[in-house]
């Protein structure tokens, strides 16, 4: 039976492909703005494990804590909460495994940007603290297993769970990423069909140099094992059809088009109708909206939108240029995410130089890097060159590109120096990672309580 001759399950017309471009094209009036994600583990002061969701000084009572105090609404998935919509706009949500994800409301500045976070996430440590609990961002739980960490008990979540142990192999490290990984995303926009072209390829094609350049996940279960990225890693091992770049991404011409019919050859992993969060069967997008889904329905927009969230690719593209590569910094460094990326992009002269220089590699060397960054760091080859060479170059250009927009009025001044931090590494040839791993084995002691000391956030005073 073709979607022609059915009704989706909200009672909406069914969708044709020409509708779907339409989440790939910038909605009229829409404005270079910038958003920020930070995600971080919520962990026992002590021993560094993982707050459990339940329980008096669970995750739950946590966020139940927030709203009380905040005002603002409780997010919820059915009966389980999984979040609060604060007054000034920001969401604060849990991931699968209980790390808390911070999200802002888009702002025209960076200065505005990082201000607003660090008044929550700092506020939000001094909540924590008062259940013996400290907020640590990074890339991601250093000191759980993966099966020690617990699961927040959602029904999408089992839905999803199911999807990735069906795959095998190639599904092995989504409970890592589930339950234990954490980053740092920035959420940019583009104006216009081009500006998405020449925007989203630079992303792209600079994502593996700057995941390389922040990595920063190198304990698992508080042991050292020569990873510099086990998020990294185990985002390889995510079903690999929905992770790396996004297919057209890098090709020409890059339209709404062809990231419509990309999106479009990928499974579903679930959908949300009447009955709840089930699994979307093993068929593409385009087959459900050629057959229908199983139960007689047709897709329609939440459908789609909803299964553009189930890719996972170095850049998510939804309206807006979402970059998820890199592992979280530490704390104090955050800052040096969305200005690196805000710099490249939104400062034309500089993305067409950072275009110049990295359009002449191949996907397959870009994917080979990927491979590669978990272990290698900065030591990365992307083609013949090494990552920190690159990496260099697109520092001077980000910078190039903040200092432009300080000069336009569109910054403070002060930007210039969230990048330091990454100035530094470069100048010692030291990834945050590695920068952990010494200090784990010397100033740590293999201890999580000083490792802890040293990474939480500082609650307001």
């Amino acid at each position: 039976m073709s979607t022609q001759d059915q009704q989706n399950s909200r009672g909406r017309p069914p969708l044709h492909i020409p509708d779907l471009h339409k989440a790939f094209l910038a909605p009229p009036g829409t404005r270079e703005r910038i958003g920020l994600e930070v995600e971080a583990g919520v962990l026992d002061e002590t021993t560094g494990l993982a707050a459990p969701y339940d329980g008096p000084h669970g995750m739950a009572a946590l966020l139940q804590q927030v709203v009380q105090k905040w005002g603002g609404s409780p997010q919820r998935a059915g009966d389980v909460l999984t979040g609060a919509h604060l007054p000034d706009g920001t969401k604060l949500t849990l991931e699968h495994g209980g790390q808390l994800e911070y999200s802002s409301s888009p702002t025209d500045n960076l200065v505005t940007l990082v201000t607003a976070m660090r008044r929550t996430m700092e506020d939000l440590a001094g909540l924590a603290q008062q259940h013996g609990l400290v907020v640590v961002p990074g890339g991601n739980l250093p000191f759980n297993q993966v099966d020690t960490a617990t699961w927040v008990p959602t029904v999408r979540g089992g839905v999803m769970r199911t999807y990735f142990a069906g795959l095998g192999p190639e599904g092995e490290g989504a409970p890592h990423i589930m339950k234990l990984s954490t980053s740092t995303q920035t959420t940019l926009d583009y104006l216009s069909e081009d500006d998405l072209a020449s925007k989203l390829r630079v992303q792209v094609a600079a994502s593996p140099v700057v995941a390389a350049l922040l990595v920063n996940s190198p304990l698992y279960a508080g042991q050292l094992d020569g990873v510099l990225s086990h998020r990294c890693r185990d985002w390889l091992r995510m079903d690999p059809r929905r992770v790396g770049s996004p297919g057209p991404a890098l090709r020409t011409p890059l339209t709404a088009e062809a990231l419509t019919d990309w999106a479009l050859g990928l499974p579903m992993i679930y959908r949300h109708g009447p009955s709840g969060y089930r699994l979307a069967g093993p068929q593409t997008f385009a087959h459900h909206l050629r057959e229908g889904f199983d139960d007689g329905t047709a897709p329609d927009w939440d459908d789609w939108l909803s299964h553009l969230d189930q890719v996972y690719t170095t850049v998510r593209v939804r309206r807006t240029l979402e970059t998820r590569a890199p592992d979280g910094p530490p704390y104090p460094h955050i800052p040096a995410v969305p200005a690196l990326w805000t710099g490249l992009t939104y400062h034309p002269p500089s993305r067409a130089a950072a275009w110049e220089l990295l359009r002449h590699y191949t996907p397959e060397e870009g994917n080979a890097a990927q491979r590669a960054l978990p272990t290698d760091g900065l030591a990365t080859r992307l083609g013949g060159d090494t990552v920190r060479d690159l990496a260099g170059h697109l520092l001077t250009l980000a910078r190039t590109g903040l200092r432009a927009r300080v000069q336009a009025g569109l910054e403070q001044p002060e930007v210039l120096a969230f990048l330091d931090p990454l100035d530094e590494i470069l100048d010692t040839n030291e990834t945050f990672a590695e920068q952990t791993a010494r200090h784990w084995q010397t100033t740590y002691r293999n201890d999580p309580a000083r490792y802890i000391a040293a990474h939480r956030i500082p609650p307001a005073t």
